[in-house]
């Protein structure tokens, strides 16, 4: 299979930027997308160039480092899955392929493809966290929780925090990824000693970071690689409420 790969290029995050066109060709179907990236990589250094920068660990689906936009959806074509796990088999022989850097004011371009997703970290450093005592490994594995409150925990605890959510979202909001981590503290008894605190402060720490507000159009979960709920949202709106309230 042969490609045009329409790639953005940036040498800081202070200069400009511009997409730049490059062939490829001689790639299996069978080829994930990060593979075909370092093909290409390959070829421009032996072309004494600059190869492209950007982001991956795991290629797994696991870390979310890999966060691409191409083709104006985040993690490509495929569904339920990290740019990791895209394979070259869902693009056509031939095809002209846009790829770009999640474009959000809380994820400033670092180089390239690459950007500074740290304000996520700020986030879970806010209150996404137990910092109270809940006893050992097996004082808290005796505490008896639902079947369903387990599910709904796990659930959420599977997001992997790449930003995918941000970066489809027409306002550039976080609110998923908060929601989230809300949830997945908010079903266990252990979560619950500091519910109201941690909804405030990490919907403040969100704010204050730049992220745009929630209009629940969906399209959060529609490209989320977890398939987190926006249901979830709903109940970071009922945590953060009740905690105004006590207020």
């Amino acid at each position: 299979m042969k490609f045009k790969i329409k790639i953005w290029r940036q040498k800081n995050a202070k200069a400009k930027g511009e997409f730049v066109i490059y062939d490829i060709d001689n790639i299996s179907s069978d080829t994930s997308f990060l593979e075909m990236l370092d093909i290409l990589n390959d070829k421009l250094i032996s072309e004494g160039k600059e190869p492209v920068a950007f982001d991956h660990d795991c290629r797994e689906g696991i870390c979310g480092m890999c966060s691409l936009f191409i083709n104006g959806e985040a993690h490509g074509p495929d569904t339920q899955i990290t740019t990791c796990q895209l394979h070259m088999r869902k693009f056509k022989d031939g095809a002209t392929i846009t790829v770009e850097p999640w474009r959000s004011a809380g994820f400033p371009v670092i180089k390239d493809l690459v950007v500074n997703r740290g304000a996520f970290d700020k986030i879970l450093q806010a209150g996404g966290f137990v910092s109270v005592n809940t006893g050992g490994a097996q004082d808290a594995n005796i505490i008896a929780i639902s079947k369903k409150d387990s599910d709904e925990s796990m659930d959420a605890a599977a997001c992997v925090g790449c930003g995918a959510c941000v970066a489809t979202c027409k306002n550039g909001s976080a609110m998923l990824f908060v929601a989230a981590r809300v949830s997945s503290l908010a079903k266990l008894p252990q979560g619950k000693v500091e519910g109201s605190q941690r909804a405030k402060a990490m919907v403040a720490k969100m704010d204050e970071l730049g992220f745009g507000a929630c209009t629940n159009t969906g399209a959060c979960q529609a490209e989320c690689p977890k398939s987190i709920s926006i249901s979830h949202i709903a109940r970071l709106n009922r945590e953060f409420l009740t905690a105004k309230l006590r207020d």
